[in-house]
């Protein structure tokens, strides 16, 4: 890595070796955005990125748009671009895709690294702009390229494949969720469909309810056969008791009075013949008459 704007060779180092090797130095700033470069390094090569980005940057701000912050975590693997607030990766950088670090020495704010995209292979420049930390960050870079640069003489060059290795792991784990959240997004676009079109769940039964009368009861059918419900001490009620058609009986359970049909023997005696006398004299008055 090449560090531009005069940097002095005898600037100690701000951090301890362990917190860059075992964990990473946090650091809060806005993202300007990134850019194609042609060339891995150069002084001019970052001047010319940095003024593309600051016109596309005032352009948006004209627009309303605000200057996006983040979060780079700095360590020995290389430089992570996070969402400060759900700690989202939105970059990451692997120290030996990085070839130029430098911050501006005309804008104190700012801050650039070069880093080659392992996917289209090509140089790209980060620009950031940082308030009072602009030349620190730099700094710290510089040191996490330096005991990077000493584990790799220690490993005999091990530790870069290793490294490569845990990047493209990284890599596919981000490619997966991002598949995930997409799939998801998707099914629940699907449960929404369903339920605006009405469609029940699969494996429901749909049964059309039984229609009622204004009483919210089954209408009575002649045909219908009666079913006998359980009574009530667990036994089955008895069957229905039904008489032969011709057997008609009253309230009392006696045949009905026909005075068309009666004869003379459907009387007891005594009852016959008073009604014999009550006719003899009716007959008799009749012909007085």
């Amino acid at each position: 890595m090449n560090r531009a704007f005069n940097r002095k060779k005898d600037k100690s180092w701000m951090h301890t070796p362990e917190a860059l090797a075992k964990h990473y130095i946090p650091y809060n700033a806005k993202f300007l955005g990134n850019t194609e470069v042609e060339a891995p390094k150069g002084t001019e090569v970052v001047k010319d990125a940095v003024r593309k980005l600051k016109f596309q940057r005032h352009i948006k701000k004209s627009e309303g748009q605000k200057t996006p912050k983040v979060e780079l975590q700095i360590s020995i693997y290389g430089v992570k671009i996070l969402d400060p607030k759900t700690k989202d990766v939105q970059h990451n950088c692997q120290l030996h895709r990085i070839s130029f670090c430098a911050d501006d020495k005309t804008d104190k704010r700012i801050f650039t690294f070069i880093c080659k995209d392992s996917e289209s292979n090509k140089h790209l420049c980060y620009v950031f702009d940082s308030e009072k930390c602009a030349e620190e960050i730099t700094l710290t870079i510089g040191q996490a390229f330096d005991l990077a640069y000493k584990k790799f003489l220690e490993s005999g060059g091990k530790d870069v494949e290793t490294r490569k290795q845990i990047g493209s792991l990284q890599k596919r784990i981000q490619e997966l969720e991002t598949e995930n959240s997409e799939l998801k997004k998707q099914l629940q676009e699907l449960e929404e469909q369903l339920m605006i079109a009405n469609v029940p769940p699969v494996g429901s039964i749909s049964m059309k309810p039984q229609s009622t009368d204004i009483f919210d009861m089954v209408p009575f059918s002649p045909v219908t056969p009666l079913v006998p419900t359980q009574a009530s001490n667990g036994c089955p009620p008895p069957p229905p008791t039904t008489l032969p058609p011709d057997i008609r009986k009253d309230l009392f359970g006696a045949e009905p009075f026909d005075p068309f049909t009666c004869g003379s023997a459907d009387f007891p005696p005594d009852i016959q013949s008073k009604l014999d006398e009550m006719q003899r004299q009716r007959w008799r008055g009749s012909k007085w008459d």
